[in-house]
């Protein structure tokens, strides 16, 4: 199934902004969420069809959110791309065990991250 909506998690408004703006341009509809809660809750609301999640945020990180997705039965088949500064392998490892799809370091590549959105669907 091609991926049409796409929920943004991420505690910093440019890094919201930078995102929106390739992924709208890449076609997609576009949510947004400023912390791992609320994106739990948003993707619960509009069951979107991928969810690029930060790690490093106040409260629920992205690593406990992915977690929380992942093992939901409402939400368990909406892949999670980790979208992070954290470039560590031994955070790539992590954040594919919490049950991400992918793993993407900032400053994002743009047409990496839209061809490996493509390549979901």
């Amino acid at each position: 199934m091609p991926v049409k909506t796409v929920l943004i998690v991420d505690d910093s408004p440019t890094e919201r902004e930078i995102l929106s703006q390739l992924l709208t341009g890449g076609g997609y509809e576009v949510s947004t969420a400023e912390s791992g809660d609320e994106g739990i809750t948003r993707a619960k609301q509009i069951m979107p069809d991928l969810i690029l999640m930060d790690v490093v945020m106040p409260g629920t990180n992205g690593f406990q959110a992915t977690r929380a997705l992942s093992r939901d039965e409402v939400t368990k088949n909406i892949p999670v791309i980790m979208c992070t500064s954290k470039n560590q392998e031994t955070d790539k490892v992590w954040g594919m065990r919490q049950g991400a799809h992918d793993y993407v370091t900032k400053p994002v590549d743009g047409p990496m991250l839209l061809a490996m959105i493509a390549a979901l669907g």
